[in-house]
């Protein structure tokens, strides 16, 4: 009998650890991202046939708890833990995924060559030009491309296809010049008003989540993808693309679809980004 209970015991502890270990990845903040076609039909300069795998992305922008757990060091100018993390550069993002990766004893998904200068890199501003390129066996984190950010911010295979991630309306959804300040502000962009009215980054998750409940992906802080961004008027590998538009930025710069570029070496009190591993 006392063979039975002790037999019972440890079934409950297995049982219990499993669980443990099962709720220690759900509570990542990852959501799962089915792949497939585009859902959304918005004009974009994605090709809306594109078809992509399934991958995880951040239910919320990296918070500066988060950036101070792997990095060590706050470069935010608003300061607060469940606050998106500011002033990092497109380098500093990819450093973080390297490390987070390492940490959490996963394979770095980029090699970062800091000795060796991007050749490619054509942007005059940039005085970085690490060389990073992709481990493609790895299974870290990294960020997103600009199609698997506006894939996500659509609402995947649930899309409805609004206009901003997650609602036709952008104060249900995002925080931008208008109401991240003290008062809801009108007329013409102005940065005085901006400035005299307290506007600043919000905590992460307190407005409306998109079809996938992600948070975010309109206004708040604009989030930095992979690719270089490219037109018919920019040469190529100049600057990296920035989606979702931030806290200081009109209201067309929270429409899922609209295409911001940044020099990679940059920073500012609206730039930060999320993250995204593989399925």
């Amino acid at each position: 009998m006392r063979k039975l209970v002790w037999l019972t015991l440890i079934a409950i502890v297995v049982s219990l650890s499993a669980c443990s270990a099962s709720n220690t990845k759900l509570n990542d903040d990852l959501v799962f991202v089915e792949g497939g076609a585009f859902k959304s039909s918005k004009p974009s300069q994605i090709d809306r046939n594109e078809t992509l795998e399934s991958f995880y992305i951040g239910k919320y922008e990296v918070t500066q708890k988060e950036w101070m757990e792997v990095m060590g060091e706050n470069p935010s100018g608003f300061k607060g833990d469940d606050l998106p993390v500011e002033m990092v550069s497109w380098y500093d993002a990819v450093e973080y995924c390297n490390q987070k990766s390492i940490k959490e004893n996963l394979k770095p998904y980029y090699n970062i060559d800091k000795d060796n200068q991007d050749t490619n890199n054509h942007n005059e501003n940039d005085n970085i030009k690490w060389n990073v390129t992709i481990n493609e066996d790895a299974n870290g984190y990294r960020l997103p491309t600009e199609a698997e950010w506006e894939y996500a911010a659509s609402g995947g295979q649930k899309s409805l296809n609004y206009t901003y991630s997650g609602s036709n309306n952008p104060d249900e959804v995002a925080w931008y010049w208008v109401n991240a300040g003290e008062n809801i502000l009108t007329g013409d962009w102005s940065w005085p008003a901006i400035e005299s009215n307290r506007n600043q980054t919000k905590k992460v998750g307190t407005q409306k989540a998109n079809e996938l409940g992600i948070y975010d992906m309109s206004g708040n802080v604009r989030e930095w993808c992979w690719d270089w961004y490219s037109d018919s008027e920019s040469p190529n590998q100049t600057w990296r693309v920035v989606k979702g538009g931030g806290w200081i930025g009109g209201v067309n710069n929270n429409e899922i679809s609209f295409r911001g570029k940044f020099d990679a070496n940059g920073f500012g009190p609206d730039q930060g980004f999320r993250i995204v591993r593989g399925e």
